[in-house]
C-alpha cells in the first residue's frame, strides 16, 4: 500500500508569524515580525491520520487579554518552560483548512473548508500563518458569516455561553457582572438566544446604549448605583449571576442569596491577578457562610474548547441572533499597535488582526 502523503500546507518547515523569546517590558515590543519562523506541523498531516487534528491557514485572530498576560507574568519565562521558543502569540482565529486527519476530515472539517475556533494555550499561536487545531476547538464556518467577526468568538464566546448555557432554561432571568467588555457583549446575546425573558447587567453610563442594543433589558451604572442594594431590591430573581469583574462590588458574592433563586448559580468569569482579586477569589471559593463567606452555588469558569458550542454560535451568528461588537480591526503588520490599544482597557468590544491574503 502507497505511504499516504499530506495534502496542502505540508511539508513546510518555516511559514511567517509574529513571534517573541521575551516579553519585558512588554510583550508587544518584543513582537517580531518573521518571514521564516517554525512551521506548527512540518511533516503535514497525512490524510490517513487518525488523528483529531487540522492545519488551518489563517484569515483572522482576534487577541484576549491573556495573550499577554500569560507571557508577560514572567518576562516570557513562563512562555518559555511551559511551550518553547520563539512563540508566537494568539488563541481565537478564523482561517480555512489545509489538511485535515482522518477522524477530522470525516468529522465536517475537511480540506478547503472555511473554519474559526480557539486553540489552547501553547507555543503556535493565531498570529501565524498556519495553526494546528484540534475538532473540539474548530468548528466549519457558516455561509454568509464574515471570517473576521467568526475571529472573534473563540475565547470570550466559548466563555460566555459555557457560563450560562447549562444553568438557564427559557424564561429565566440572569444578571451579568460587566456587560460591556468582550465575554459579557456576547453573554447578552447568548442569553437571549437561550430563551431568558430578563438580562439586567451593570456596566458604565457611557456603555448602556451597548448594552441596550444588544439585548439588555435593564442597565446598573456601577457609578452612580450601589450594585448590590439595587439587586437585593428585586428579591431571589435570578437564575444565574455571571461576574465578568471579580472584584466589584466586593459583596455581590456575599449577598447573591437575596437576588438568586433558591439553587441558582454564581459564575465568576477568570481572576484579577491582583492580590486583592486572589483573597476575593479564595474568600469565595473556600470560606463558608457561617464565617461571613456567601451560601450560594459557586464556580470559576474557564473558557474549554468545545465544537457543539463553536457550531451553535455559528448557527446563531448566521441567523442574526449574535453577533461580535468590534472595536478596530488591525492589517497584520500593525499587531504591536493591535495590543496597545487592547491594554488601554478603552477597546468596546473585540480587537481583531487581519492576516495579509
Amino acid at each position: 500500500m502507497a505511504e499516504s502523503k499530506p495534502t496542502g500546507g505540508g511539508h513546510q518547515k518555516t511559514m511567517r508569524a509574529w513571534t517573541y523569546t521575551a516579553a519585558s517590558p512588554s510583550l508587544e515590543s518584543c513582537l517580531h515580525l518573521s518571514a521564516d519562523a517554525p512551521h506548527p506541523k512540518p511533516q503535514g498531516i497525512p490524510a490517513a491520520s487518525q488523528k483529531d487534528e487540522v492545519l488551518v491557514r489563517v484569515t483572522a485572530a482576534a487577541i484576549n487579554p491573556v495573550d499577554y498576560k500569560l507571557p508577560e507574568g514572567l518576562g516570557g519565562l513562563g512562555t518559555r518552560a511551559l511551550f518553547g521558543h520563539p512563540a508566537v502569540p494568539g488563541l481565537d482565529y478564523a482561517g480555512v483548512v489545509v489538511a485535515a486527519g482522518g477522524t477530522a476530515g470525516a468529522g465536517g472539517l475537511a480540506e478547503g473548508t472555511p473554519v474559526f475556533g480557539r486553540l489552547e494555550p501553547g507555543r503556535f499561536g493565531t498570529l501565524g500563518e498556519f495553526v494546528v487545531a484540534t475538532r473540539a476547538g474548530c468548528a466549519p464556518l457558516p455561509a454568509g458569516v464574515d471570517p473576521v467577526d467568526a475571529a472573534c468568538v473563540g475565547t470570550a464566546g466559548l466563555t460566555a455561553y459555557q457560563s450560562l448555557q447549562p444553568y438557564v432554561a427559557p424564561g429565566d432571568a440572569v444578571f451579568i457582572n460587566g456587560g460591556s467588555g468582550g465575554t459579557g457583549t456576547w453573554g447578552i446575546q447568548i442569553a437571549k438566544a437561550l430563551g431568558c425573558k430578563q438580562v439586567v447587567v451593570s456596566c458604565s453610563a457611557g456603555n448602556a446604549d451597548l448594552c441596550r442594543r444588544l439585548g439588555a433589558d435593564e442597565v446598573i451604572d456601577y457609578a452612580s448605583q450601589n450594585v448590590t442594594e439595587v439587586l437585593k431590591a428585586k428579591g431571589p430573581v435570578f437564575k444565574v449571576v455571571v461576574d465578568n469583574v471579580g472584584s466589584s462590588p466586593a459583596d455581590l458574592y456575599k449577598q447573591a442569596g437575596a437576588f438568586l433563586v433558591p439553587g441558582g448559580q454564581f459564575v465568576q468569569v477568570g481572576a484579577s491577578a491582583s492580590l486583592g482579586g486572589a483573597k476575593s477569589l479564595v474568600e469565595r471559593m473556600l470560606l463558608p457562610g457561617f464565617l461571613g463567606g456567601g451560601r450560594s452555588r459557586f464556580s470559576l469558569m474557564m473558557a474549554k474548547n468545545d465544537h457543539g458550542a463553536l457550531v451553535q454560535i455559528g448557527e446563531w451568528m448566521q441567523e442574526g441572533k449574535v453577533k461580535p461588537v468590534i472595536d478596530e480591526v488591525f492589517p497584520y503588520e500593525e499587531a504591536a499597535k493591535a495590543f496597545q490599544r487592547l491594554k488601554t482597557g478603552r477597546a468596546k468590544g473585540k480587537i481583531v488582526i487581519k492576516h495579509t491574503s
